[in-house]
């Protein structure tokens, strides 16, 4: 079982919150934060963070200075950015390499970020490709500008960027069928909720093996 801890950072942003999932002898850090309308409590980080501690993957579940403040929506992408800069020395403290990771608007940090912070790699779950009904208005250029190896995990029924809408890339993609921004599946899909999480799970634990 991993001990979990939490920490205020203070960035220039604001005080931001971690919350730690360590592993007995970690081999990388996972950092992962969450989307524009939600914390850290999603299923995809929830389940990520009870899952990888095991397999030698501490994992650090971040709340940006707007969670942590108590407000409702998200500040522009470049405060969000601020946020993420400041908790990464915390993050890297423990002298392992870090993945850079989030859901949704987190994606986006962390693919805006990485090269800069010297990310080891980065981890998009529900990358929104361009905003529901808007294809026009595509974030591929984030994505594919991330300079280190990639993972996106979407769910096959993503308003925010369908599997079939992404580029072309050198990143790794994996999908999650029937899954919606928030990797629900409906009840008369083919897999349950379950198996769906624990696709995710394995398809993280997969891929941070590789990672070497």
């Amino acid at each position: 079982m991993s001990s979990d801890t939490t920490e205020i950072i203070e960035t220039e942003a604001g005080p931001a919150r971690i919350t730690w999932h360590r592993a007995k002898k970690a081999r990388l850090v996972l950092a992962v934060s969450h989307g524009a309308g939600g914390g850290i409590e999603a299923r995809d980080l929830t389940a990520l963070a009870a899952v990888l501690p095991a397999h030698g993957v501490t994992v650090a579940r971040v709340e940006q200075p707007w969670r942590v403040a108590g407000k409702k929506l998200a500040p522009a992408p470049k405060t969000l950015d601020v946020g993420w800069r400041g908790i990464w020395p915390a993050l890297a403290g423990p002298g392992l390499p870090v993945v850079s990771g989030g859901r949704s608007a987190g994606a986006r940090v962390a693919c805006r970020t990485a090269v800069e912070l010297g990310a080891h790699a980065v981890l998009a779950l529900s990358f929104p490709l361009h905003p529901p009904g808007k294809p026009e208005k595509s974030r591929a250029d984030e994505l594919l500008g991330s300079g280190v190896p990639t993972l996106v995990v979407q769910g096959g029924n993503d308003p925010f960027g369908k599997p079939e809408e992404f580029p072309a890339g050198s990143y790794e993609f994996v999908e999650v069928p029937y899954g919606d921004h928030g990797f629900a599946v409906p009840k008369r899909a083919e897999i349950s909720q379950e198996e769906a999480v624990a696709l995710i799970t394995d398809a993280v634990l997969e891929w941070t093996g590789s990672l070497g």
